[in-house]
């Protein structure tokens, strides 16, 4: 449990920062090497390769050198691990909504009951 914790802490601490969002979001649409991904951004190359590093560390994306050109491609299965965190935040706190529901109704049905009017 604690290696998938620090796993989600890594995903969730690369996708915290804007650019590394945006070099993310890019690859979602297909591979694309550094340079492409680096073009848009306000920040030198270098720049641009250190947000890619902790984006590979993270597993959040895998790189491949071919000659000179560096081709970058995201890892859909770190995306599904944050994916499922999420879904199952959400799944629990839509139990509880539910629960809540519930109980009201039977505080308002109780209500109905002892006579008062409204």
């Amino acid at each position: 449990m604690l290696n998938q914790s620090t796993d989600l802490d890594r995903l969730f601490h690369a996708l915290a920062d804007p650019t590394r969002r945006a070099m993310v979001e890019r690859l979602s649409r297909g591979p694309a090497p550094v340079s492409e991904l680096a073009r848009p951004l306000p920040m030198s190359l270098p720049a641009a390769m250190q947000h890619l590093g902790v984006l590979e560390a993270a597993g959040l994306v895998r790189s491949e050198k071919v000659g000179r050109v560096r081709t970058c491609a995201v890892e859909p299965q770190a995306l599904s691990q944050v994916e499922q965190w999420i879904n199952a935040r959400r799944s629990e706190w839509e139990q509880r909504l539910d629960r809540l529901g519930e109980y009201l109704k039977t505080l308002d049905n109780e209500g109905d009951g002892n006579g008062s009017s409204d």
